[in-house]
């Protein structure tokens, strides 16, 4: 038994208490886990754009004054009254697709998107209404999409975590928290894509390029890869595409995107997957489908108010327009299947680490995320 169980922990965050302000430094108090709640030591934490997109003021479920962070792993420091699928010691992932296991979505067996905490998530506070964070002040501070890992300490739900092969490194496991497993399982469960496949991914970030690993590890034929960055043309090649189009640089004057698609594929392609959240991006990776049968998949999250838009005969004629959330993947029942697959290599999850900080360099983490040569910032708590 840890000498901190069942006791509030004094530690560092990185608290954001106000849109486009830069994240402050400073101790907080976690207060010890629920029923059905574990705290855990966070270990390392990366940061993903989804962060950047709420400190911006763009999601419209942002809440300050907040602990953002939802890509991290590390240690069960202990457990509220009832958990049972991890324990202390346990190195896991915070996940922040929950899986109860038991809600109508959990039993459907048709999406993992789950019921469970879904309500209090998305309102900043665990499943009882109240937070487990207090600043120096007293304050009370949201957190984040379930699980707050710019913390050395955070709380979450016993659904919102998964326990993981020790093995493992966290140092990257923590990728598999959110941009490696949207990109992968997109492509291998969302998209379904077969041997043989045409696939076209807009967007080489993290997301994107494990688009490219997942259509790659099903034979798809042929991958293209979309992005304005020549800087990624290396990183797209590397991850198995083969071919990379920057829509500034390799048109011809008057040719856009959509038809240069449909010339190289024969009438378009049978998958392309949005990674951009731009929603004119959007647009194109619909209308570069075959038609009859393509089907492109949304990953990126767009703006506060932002619509998508096309002509309803794009629809008609047999295209598909799909979302994925966490690459469709279910995080307590399918991470150990993804962690193997790293462990025996046939998962690439630390070629996406470009960048090391420690915790304190944290708001030069979210400028690395700006430049064209990061894909993934790791921070060490």
């Amino acid at each position: 038994m840890s000498e901190t169980q069942g006791k509030p922990i004094q530690c560092t965050a990185a608290v954001a208490y106000a849109a486009g302000e830069p994240l402050r430094i400073e101790k907080v108090t976690v207060d010890p886990p629920k029923a059905h709640e574990v705290r855990i030591k966070i270990v390392n934490s990366a940061i993903c754009h989804t962060d950047a997109y709420t400190l911006s003021g763009s999601d419209p479920e942002g809440l300050f004054p907040c602990i953002l962070g939802h890509e991290g792993s590390g240690i069960v420091e202990s457990v509220g009254e009832g958990v049972t699928n991890v324990k202390p010691g346990d190195h896991v992932v915070p996940l922040y697709t929950a899986e109860c296991q038991q809600c109508k979505f959990c039993v459907s067996g048709k999406t993992n998107l789950c019921g469970a905490v879904r309500a209090t998530q998305g309102k900043g506070v665990m499943p009882d209404g109240t937070s487990r964070f207090r600043n120096g002040k007293g304050e009370t501070l949201y957190h984040f999409m379930g699980c707050s890992t710019f913390s050395e300490y955070t709380v979450v739900a016993d659904v919102s975590v998964v326990a993981v092969d020790q093995q493992a490194p966290l140092e990257t496991v923590c990728l598999l928290g959110c941009g490696v497993t949207t990109g992968y399982g997109a492509a291998v469960k969302t998209a379904d894509v077969q041997e043989g496949d045409t696939v076209a991914v807009f967007g080489a970030g993290t997301v994107g390029l494990s688009v490219v690993q997942g259509a790659k590890a099903r034979n798809a034929s042929r991958i293209i890869v979309v992005d304005i960055n020549d800087a990624k043309r290396e990183w797209a090649s590397k991850f198995g595409a083969t071919d990379f189009i920057n829509p500034k640089t390799d048109l011809k004057e008057g040719e856009t995107i959509v038809a240069r698609l449909i010339e190289m594929t024969d009438g378009g392609l049978d998958h392309t997957f949005d990674c951009t959240g731009n929603t004119k991006v959007m647009r194109d990776a619909l209308e570069a489908c075959h038609k009859g049968w393509g089907q492109s998949i949304i990953i990126g999250v767009a703006a506060a108010g932002q619509e998508i838009s096309t002509r309803p005969f794009q629809l008609v004629t047999g295209r598909v327009w799909k979302g994925s959330a966490f690459g469709g993947i279910k995080g307590r029942s399918e991470m150990g299947g993804l962690v193997r697959d790293y462990l025996n290599g046939t998962l690439k999850v630390q070629e996406f680490v470009t960048h090391k900080r420690p915790f304190e360099e944290i708001n030069s983490g979210f400028e690395d995320l700006h430049h064209g040569d990061c894909l993934r910032t790791v921070l060490s708590l």
